[in-house]
């Protein structure tokens, strides 16, 4: 139901998506109440439209926070990556979510730069003790995992995989749901008085808290500027195909893995359970979606499966994913409400981390030592230039700029 009245709780929780969800469970598991407010339905945004790919890891390029965190804190990062896979698994296990869950990934190289690196990063993955299979695929044997001739090679991850994130969502509502969480859906948020308690406004009622966790990414919009500044939503859009039938299913992805290239603007493709490609990607940060996400989405589909020129687009969805300007998810609490949490910023890789930020989150509010809480909380996110209307613009003229270098590598590399 929508919120009406007055609701009082130990927390408020503002968004119905992985993050509200997994923090509302951590919390009520805990003992604390919990009341949680989604302006449309549970699973609205990201978390019930992405492309449902479940893979390792958190941020983009750890590394770069070695002079912030140590190199000390930057292996927990890592380690807490491949955590936040572990923790869905048991969550899905729990609470016996039925999500087509599917263990298997595969990185596709655009170039042999790629492929090299494919290398460095199952090294590393060993040495941190990661106890999936990992099998570097070469590029005449790329036939094994992809019906293309387009990748220079892969690197298999059987501790990754894809599910239906919308079925995941909704599991996890019933779940909080379960363990005494109130959950208000069509209660968007107009207003909120900031204090040692405070009250969430609604149109037709309001909450008391004492703690208030602000979990919107992408849709957070001028609920709270300080944030909002420091979040990009980005547009991806998906496609999904007639069924296919089994056999020309498995034509395209033989191992039924989910895949994901390397490009600035990657694909990112699965097979449903009932035998449909979902083909997603062309990350957009112009803030304009196009008219017909099928007619821009189909000639990338079929620059990698030329095959299916004769196959109906049965599906077609987009949304906004939240970028930062660092690609670091950003957990942490307002500096000068200290009883106010955030979670924000997945950068496309949402699915594990939103699961690892409600662990955290809640470890916080509930003064239990979090070390890693602390970590994403040391690491400064700055504002992107321009405002609300000129910050979307700006950074697309950036990343035209990546797009063109990627395409001279391309080119040179073939």
């Amino acid at each position: 139901p929508p919120l009406a009245g007055e609701q009082l709780a130990d927390v408020c929780i503002v968004g119905g998506g992985f993050s509200g969800l997994n923090t509302a469970i951590e919390l009520a598991e805990r003992g604390f109440s919990v009341v949680l407010l989604e302006a449309r339905r549970i699973g609205w945004g990201a978390s019930g439209r992405n492309g449902g790919q479940l893979i390792r890891g958190v941020g983009h390029d750890l590394d770069q926070f070695a002079n912030l965190i140590g190199a000390d804190g930057v292996r927990e990062l890592k380690l807490l990556g491949l955590e936040a896979v572990e923790i869905v698994r048991r969550r899905i296990e729990h609470f016996a979510i039925d999500c087509d869950l599917t263990w298997g990934y595969c990185d596709l190289a655009n170039t042999p730069k790629h492929f090299e690196g494919f290398l460095e990063d199952r090294e590393e993955l060993r040495a941190l003790g990661y106890r999936h299979e990992l099998l570097v695929v070469k590029p005449d044997e790329m036939y094994r995992v992809v019906g293309s001739d387009r990748y220079c090679g892969g690197l298999i991850d059987m501790g990754s995989g894809h599910l239906h994130p919308l079925n995941l969502a909704l599991g996890e509502a019933a779940a909080a749901e379960s363990l005494g969480v109130r959950l208000f859906e069509h209660s968007p948020v107009t207003r909120i008085d900031y204090g040692p308690e405070v009250r969430v406004h609604a149109a037709q009622g309001w909450v008391r808290a004492k703690t208030l966790v602000l979990a919107c990414n992408a849709y957070l919009n001028d609920l709270n500027p300080e944030l909002g500044g420091k979040v990009l939503p980005a547009g991806s859009y998906v496609i999904a195909t007639e069924p296919l039938g089994e056999a020309r299913a498995r034509s395209l992805i033989p191992q039924n893995m989910a895949l994901c290239d390397q490009r600035v603007a990657l694909d990112y493709y699965r097979l449903s359970a009932d035998h449909r490609l979902l083909f997603g990607g062309a990350c957009h940060y112009s803030g304009r979606d196009p008219k017909d996400i099928a007619a821009y989405m189909r000639p990338k589909m079929l620059a990698v499966f030329p095959q299916l020129a004769d196959v109906r687009i049965d599906f077609q969805w987009g949304g906004m994913i939240g970028i930062g300007a660092n690609r670091l998810p950003q957990i942490g609490r307002l500096k000068d409400q200290p009883n106010v949490y955030y979670a924000q910023a997945y950068a496309g890789h949402g699915v594990n981390a939103t699961h690892l930020a409600g662990r955290l989150l809640a470890e916080a509010i509930a003064g239990q030592e979090s070390h890693g809480f602390e970590l994403f909380a040391q690491v400064p996110h700055i504002t992107f230039p321009g405002g609300r209307y000129l910050r979307s613009p700006l950074l697309a003229l950036g990343m035209l700029w990546y797009r063109l270098k990627e395409r001279l590598d391309l080119a040179l590399s073939h």
